[in-house]
């Protein structure tokens, strides 16, 4: 008689304590399976959310930045560029700039690589009385928008006005009766009037607008401009007027740089709190998830070695009872040889 077929029998004749043995293997195995799986499972499903939160994140701030270019576009230009020499308390009261600047600086700054700032817009403006017409103006002087080096073309925010044209602000065009067609002369220059405005509510009601060469030439500010206007970008940096000046500066030592009232600053914060609003969130997602893992890792630590030993000590107690139990056996089974 084998071993093997001593086992066999004894599985046979004693079913209960085998199937409690092997009932305690099998609980065994099975956490440490579980507990693997579930720790593998936890990863598996962090990986997915994260993903979906990332790509979830992207589309957010895609949509935020198309949403915030279209409202800033909206809104005008925003950034003004001035000589250094303006006095911004003086500028503040009148809202003229008296000082000049060379007019080849808009030609320096769209030559350059900047970012920060884009859809250039150099002018001249002058508050004047308009002799035929016996009524004080803001002239305004302006010319196309100036294309940047290697930037795709834009929509401009303001349009060309053409040689020998003028547009009329609401205010101008109501007092002087004039309508679109209608043809005056400014300081002995004929003109045509080719658009009047609605009403804006700020000084553009005063304006009237004229090709920045025929401006120059009226004021006498032949290659001069009063300012430079601007559009600041969509970056998401906390002092975007800072980084803004720092570029300007670079390239055009001899301006300052300011930002048009509380819309643009509005604008900017909104635009940065939400882009930090949707980052902390994709951060919060993960650590929550790193932090259920790790809980999974430590409960799994303390249960599987717990399971295992209750397991063995289980099945010790089994053997130690079965050999309690048969023991005259065993002796008379050494007693004929068997080993």
């Amino acid at each position: 008689m084998s071993l093997f077929h001593l086992v066999i029998q004894e599985m046979q004749h004693r079913k209960m304590n085998f199937l409690l043995g092997l009932l305690s293997v099998v609980v065994a195995v099975a956490c440490l399976v579980a507990a693997l799986t579930l720790l593998q499972a936890d990863e598996i499903q962090t990986e997915l959310i994260l993903e979906k939160k990332s790509v979830e994140v992207k589309q957010a701030g895609a949509q935020l930045e198309d949403a915030m270019r279209k409202i800033t576009k909206g809104l005008g230009f925003n950034i003004l560029i001035l000589p250094a020499d303006e006095d911004l308390s003086e500028f503040h009261l009148t809202g003229i700039v008296e000082k000049t600047m060379p007019e080849d600086n808009v030609t320096k700054l769209a030559e350059s690589t900047i970012v920060t700032v884009n859809h250039l817009l150099p002018m001249v403006a002058k508050k004047v009385t308009w002799p035929e017409k016996e009524c004080e103006i803001i002239l305004t002087g302006t010319r196309g928008e100036v294309p940047q080096l290697e930037r795709a073309l834009k929509k401009p925010l303001q349009q060309l006005v053409p040689e020998g044209k003028m547009v009329l602000g609401y205010q101008i065009q109501k007092k002087l009766g004039l309508k679109t067609g209608d043809e005056v002369k400014l300081m002995g220059k004929p003109f045509k009037v080719s658009q009047t405005y609605p009403e804006r509510g700020n000084s553009d009601d005063s304006t009237v607008w004229i090709n920045l060469k025929e401006a120059q030439e009226l004021l006498g500010m032949q290659n001069l401009v009063n300012a430079i206007l601007a559009l600041e970008c969509n970056c998401a940096t906390e002092d975007r007027v800072a980084e803004i000046r720092k570029d300007v500066g670079e390239i055009l030592p001899g301006t300052q740089i300011i930002e048009r009232g509380p819309p643009a600053l509005a604008r900017a914060e909104a635009r940065n709190k939400a882009h930090a609003t949707a980052l902390a969130s994709l951060e919060q997602e993960k650590a929550n998830r790193i932090q259920l893992i790790e809980r999974h890792a430590d409960f799994a630590a303390v249960l599987v070695p717990l399971v295992v030993l209750g397991c063995g000590a289980w099945i010790g107690f089994l053997s130690l009872e079965n050999v309690r139990r048969r023991a005259t056996e065993i002796g008379i089974l050494r007693a004929i040889g068997l080993r």
